[in-house]
């Protein structure tokens, strides 16, 4: 049974903005690490995105700070922007009722800016280790009085390449902090990180199956690498999507699918690593805001997100390992609501495929796409629109009529009349003009319809 905030110890302020906020019960995360949080012991938790672990250290961090102090008190170092971003937001309804002073420093915005901010009494710093180094080179910023260090998204940060950049920030804060440590996985980088800087550490780790699975639909497509695109394209327009994340390996392909997408009519824009800062928030605005239902998007650039009301994941590239696969999924399906994950698979993943299913302990229901099926494609449909049925007919039709052609004995063959002639050619160009207007309405109709995505 969920306990209330209250009860884990939790001050009545806090209590109120969450209850303000429709928040009254402790996810289990929350449950395991705020107490031991509160009692200043260093925690290292393993727990996914959308099991609520932002404010399983945001609460206690608040609790933590004296306003009275001028210095920095909490440090949170997360491995994108987005996430800083995200996590600030979070902060910020928290802070008003215990006059906390936040600042977020990442990439993209004004340093200048930055720096005003920073010589006024900052209480907490959310950023990511490329801009925090900044501040320390140009001793902006002073972590030696930092009493809480929150490492966010840990296994990321490794991954990403930021473990020295990570080690640098570390080494400047003050020695005797609680340091608190969250990951999605527990890879071997992530458990030295922790045996180096954290004093005996309690390890917590939440089961993932309840929150992610549960309430999720999943599907995986067998198709091919050339078929991928259409076989995507086929379930969008079956499950319509409100609000839909499809995964992507690289950046490049994230790009390429992106582009095809558009020429397929449908409404999507592009999220990784290498967009500028002011097109990452835009993009992002506009898929909160529902602007656009449809998001391409690599691990890393997503990692961290927390968006309400994504109800379908399209894994276009099967994810490396079956972690990356739960953390995908678990973006829909969250709150009580339920989500749709697709998963496209080819021949060559079929290997990877049997590592996830074994690793969730489930079998995964398995769908073939027909073209015939899916499509109910008339085989007599030229590409052009024309129908070879009403084609085939209107020659048989011709070929009875003999007083349209004479024999010639000479050749053998058959030739057409001249007064045949002219009214084959009224007749063709009669039905030209029908047959484009025909593909024209088609092509109106069909650009309605994918505008509609």
């Amino acid at each position: 049974m969920s306990m209330n905030f209250n009860l884990l110890g939790i001050s009545k302020e806090l209590c109120d903005v969450l209850h303000a906020q429709g928040i009254s019960e402790a996810t289990p995360i929350q449950e395991e690490t705020i107490p031991a949080l509160l009692q200043r012991k260093d925690v290292i938790a393993q727990a996914q995105t959308g099991t609520g672990k932002t404010l399983a250290f945001l609460l206690p961090a608040m609790e933590k700070i004296d306003v009275n102090k001028s210095s920095v008190q909490t440090l949170v170092i997360t491995p994108t922007r987005e996430l800083a971003i995200q996590i600030t937001a979070e902060a910020r309804k928290l802070a008003p009722v215990k006059d906390i002073k936040i600042l977020a420093a990442y990439g993209g915005q004004d340093v200048e800016q930055q720096v005003r901010k920073l010589k006024g009494n900052i209480h907490m710093v959310i950023g990511t280790p490329g801009r925090l180094l900044d501040h320390l080179r140009r001793k902006t910023v002073d972590f030696s009085k930092l009493d809480i260090l929150v490492l966010d998204e840990a296994d990321q940060m490794l991954h990403m390449g930021f473990l020295k950049e990570v080690e640098t920030i570390i080494r400047h804060t003050w020695k005797d902090r609680q340091t608190m440590c969250f990951s999605a996985t527990m890879p071997k980088g992530v458990r030295e990180l922790a045996s180096r800087y954290m004093n005996e550490p309690i390890q917590i780790k939440t089961k993932s199956d309840r929150v992610t699975l549960d309430e999720i639909e999943q599907i995986v497509v067998d198709t091919t690498d050339r078929g991928k695109q259409d076989a995507l394209c086929q379930m969008i327009d079956e499950y319509k999507p409100f609000m839909a994340i499809i995964f992507c390996r690289t950046k490049r392909r994230v790009t390429a699918l992106n582009e095809a997408l558009h020429e397929r009519g449908y409404q999507s824009d592009e999220l990784h690593g290498d967009l500028t800062q002011g097109k990452r928030e835009k993009v992002m605005k506009s898929f909160r805001n529902m602007e656009i239902p449809l998001l391409v998007a690599t691990d890393v650039a997503a990692r961290g997100l927390d968006i309400e009301g994504i109800t379908h994941i399209f894994n276009y590239d099967i994810p490396q390992d079956a972690e990356s696969y739960v953390h995908r999924i678990g973006r829909t399906g969250r709150a009580g609501q339920t989500g749709v994950a697709i998963t496209f698979v080819t021949p060559k993943d079929y290997e990877d495929l049997q590592i996830i299913e074994k690793t969730i302990q489930m079998t995964i229901k398995k769908r073939r796409l027909t073209k015939e099926k899916e499509f109910r494609v008339n085989p007599n449909r030229k590409s052009d629109g024309r129908d070879r049925s009403e084609e085939r007919e209107r020659k048989s039709r011709g070929n009875q009529k003999g007083d349209r052609f004479k024999h010639s004995d000479k050749s053998g063959s058959f030739k057409r009349s001249s007064d045949g002639k002219r009214k084959h050619e009224e007749k063709r160009n009669t039905f030209e003009k029908k047959t484009g207007s025909r593909n024209q309405n088609a092509r109106t109709k069909s650009n309605q319809r994918g505008k509609a995505y």
